[in-house]
């Protein structure tokens, strides 16, 4: 099974660099249930980051809430390319 990366920065943000593969997905799209993640299986390992950490430590109970089991906070792009890639 791969592992899901998803930058939830605001697109600006992403296209001024991010995790190759990772998708986009800021939180206001993830709160409408984002149909980029509508086939991802539950178990499915997911990272989420931001610039911080802070954003992505926030939007970890909201994927909870869709049904997500095994979601991590990758804090940000460079701790995500060091420790999950």
């Amino acid at each position: 099974m791969s592992k899901i990366i998803i930058d939830v920065r605001e697109p600006f943000e992403y296209k001024m660099g991010h995790v190759k593969g990772a998708l986009n997905i800021p939180p206001s799209r993830l709160l409408s249930n984002p149909p980029e993640l509508a086939d991802v299986p539950r178990d499915a390992e997911i990272v989420v980051y931001c610039l911080s950490g802070s954003r992505s430590n926030a939007t970890m109970p909201y994927l909870r809430q869709m049904g997500f089991t095994n979601v991590t906070n990758g804090i940000n792009k460079h701790h995500v390319e060091k420790n999950h890639l």
